[in-house]
């Protein structure tokens, strides 16, 4: 199965809600909602369907395989504390994730891009696996070379980016390049709103 790279206005309209890291408004769903007697038809799902269309809402919003998104549930589940929860704390905790979350990247795509290169290290040392989980007390910043080049020069001068928030459990210092993560992921920080129950559900019924 092909690894998703980037999220569609396609997929947006296919699940029902924006999806996607375009600016507020210029989403296909939104504009369609904007639209004076638009019509968006919706059909019932049973619980099943439910569980499974929350589930791929998830993996295509962190561009997650299905083998390793079961594996991440697995692991949620065997932890201490909620299992939704949990899941939510290992899916925010990713370096291309918290990259995107920091403002270092226009999207998780990109940002999963930019950490694949090389581009990142966390506590000083390089680090170019997407899924590596970050941990209360990390240093993520921009590499010296990487400094240099034109993409992170101009990165001051992206209007979209300077506007995203960046949540609670992170603190950001774009101007010098780096970010530290200052406590766990809570479900309040998300930034698109997922029942990680019913994703739990899901694959306790499988």
């Amino acid at each position: 199965m092909k690894l998703r790279t980037s999220i569609t206005c396609k997929e947006c309209v296919r699940m029902g809600e924006r999806l996607c890291s375009k600016p507020s408004g210029k989403c296909s769903v939104e504009r369609n909602r904007l639209r004076k007697n638009s019509y968006v038809p919706t059909r019932r799902l049973s619980d099943y369907g439910t569980q499974l269309r929350e589930k791929q809402k998830a993996r295509i919003i962190y561009g997650i395989m299905e083998r390793q998104f079961r594996t991440y549930v697995k692991k949620a589940s065997k932890m201490e504390g909620i299992a939704g929860e949990n899941l939510l704390s290992i899916l925010e905790s990713r370096l291309d994730n918290t990259v995107f979350r920091l403002g270092f990247g226009r999207s998780r795509a990109q940002s999963r891009q930019l950490v694949s290169h090389g581009h990142f290290l966390v506590n000083g040392r390089k680090v170019d696996v997407p899924s590596y989980l970050v941990r209360n007390g990390d240093k993520i910043e921009i590499s010296e070379k990487s400094k240099k080049t034109e993409m992170f020069k101009t990165m001051d001068l992206d209007e979209e980016m300077k506007e995203r928030n960046v949540p609670e459990w992170l603190k950001s210092d774009r101007k010098n390049g780096s970010g530290d993560v200052i406590s766990k992921p809570e479900t309040d920080d998300m930034e698109i709103g997922i029942q990680t129950r019913l994703i739990i559900e899901y694959y306790s019924r499988r």
